[in-house]
């Protein structure tokens, strides 16, 4: 991956963020709900596997929810992993105590 990363794209029409990374495209998959988002699946291809990108895409998701004033649910193993990981994260998760919609 060069020094340089490209941008990670919020794709609403799919419901995705999408990060394409050395031509080979990662994604997670997303719901929204009143008040939050749902994170339902993480995508890395074995191409891009082991060189931490798909921690830096959870980490740009679960940011985007907190500047947008939504409340996760991490529907996603590796989402709530990564949350469970990272107490930062915790407060604006519905399966860490987050109070909001369900």
């Amino acid at each position: 991956m060069s020094s340089e990363q490209p941008p990670i794209v919020l794709n609403e029409a799919t419901h995705r963020f999408e990060w394409t990374v050395d031509g080979h495209t990662a994604y997670e998959v997303f719901e929204r709900f009143p008040g939050g988002i749902a994170y339902l699946h993480t995508i890395v291809p074995k191409e891009l596997a082991g060189r931490g990108i798909g921690g830096m895409l959870v980490r740009h998701i679960l940011d985007y929810a907190a500047a947008q004033g939504l409340k996760v649910r991490p529907d996603c193993p590796f989402v709530k992993a990564y949350i469970d990981k990272h107490p930062e994260y915790q407060a604006n998760s519905l399966a860490h105590g987050a109070q909001g919609a369900a």
